[in-house]
């Protein structure tokens, strides 16, 4: 081959070769660059969705504290006081039983 024609193709090949690698190292840079994106979409949204839930819970606590505060869960908690201090009818008998023997 005359080494004319050879120092012709070797640029001709370096470029044709040269445009496509460009285009690729583009195309790849871009891929990253979405998937980077995708990436911290779904780290917000699921931020979003752990305060969604943290709120929830910030309800649902307030209201299980006006419960507790309540007055009438303190009258509640009287009431099985009482009702633990009353003897019950089963042990009433057998005391009414020893005493009879």
């Amino acid at each position: 081959m005359d080494p004319a024609i050879l120092g012709v193709f070797i640029p001709i090949l370096a470029i044709g070769m040269g445009i496509p690698l460009a285009f690729y190292g583009v195309w790849v840079g871009n891929k990253q660059k979405m998937a980077k994106l995708e990436l911290e979409a779904r780290a917000h949204k699921s931020d979003d969705a752990q305060a969604a839930r943290m709120d929830a819970m910030e309800d649902r606590m307030r209201v299980l504290e006006r419960i507790v505060t309540d007055r009438g869960f303190d009258v509640a908690h009287q009431i099985e006081a009482l009702r633990d201090q009353r003897p019950l009818a089963s042990e009433a008998k057998n005391k009414d039983s020893v005493r009879a023997d």
